[in-house]
């Protein structure tokens, strides 16, 4: 599920060393300058980005590391309670840039949005103002508004923002 996310997962074992990953990891890594294609690679990695933040993995924990974006210094969030027997911990990479949406297929399943309403839907929960996706599509500001009340009938929502939040929450659905 946290691939679908965009998140990020490290296992850490008791030296911690990196024993165990996934795809979002070694890419969020990777988009952080790093060659992050072995369990070493992306010890190192990880080492380097968090070289300058005060905070440590706790044994038997789960750790959240919130980047920013390049450069910047991430944030460290330890979550107490999370206890691993044989001593690995978890880390979880957050990428605030990355940008995965909902499922196309699962929009239309769920609310039984048509082609336009689901293309609209996706541009939305990009961060997409309605007027700039007129503009990109050639349409009348009436037309994406019209497609737009069509969304929030659909949905049971009834503001924009309301609607990009539960575009949010449907994007860990496969």
């Amino acid at each position: 599920m946290l691939d679908r996310i965009g998140c990020g997962y490290l296992v850490l074992n008791r030296e911690r060393k990196v024993v165990e990953w996934n795809a979002a990891a070694q890419t969020t890594l990777e988009r952080q300058g790093e060659a992050a294609d072995t369990a070493s690679g992306l010890t190192a990695a990880l080492r380097r980005l968090i070289a300058n933040v005060p905070g440590q993995f706790l044994p038997g924990s789960l750790s959240w590391v919130v980047i920013r974006s390049r450069g910047d210094r991430p944030v460290i969030l330890n979550e107490n309670g999370v206890i691993a027997p044989d001593g690995t911990s978890i880390v979880a990479l957050l990428d605030r840039d990355n940008r995965s949406g909902p499922n196309p297929r699962t929009l239309q399943r769920m609310f039984g949005l048509t082609s336009a309403e689901t293309h609209l839907a996706l541009r939305l929960a990009q961060g997409d103002a309605p007027l700039e996706i007129a503009r990109s599509w050639r349409l009348s500001r009436t037309t994406i508004r019209s497609q737009l009340a069509s969304l929030f009938a659909k949905t049971e929502t009834k503001r924009q923002a309301e609607l990009v939040a539960l575009l949010g929450r449907i994007s860990v659905l496969p």
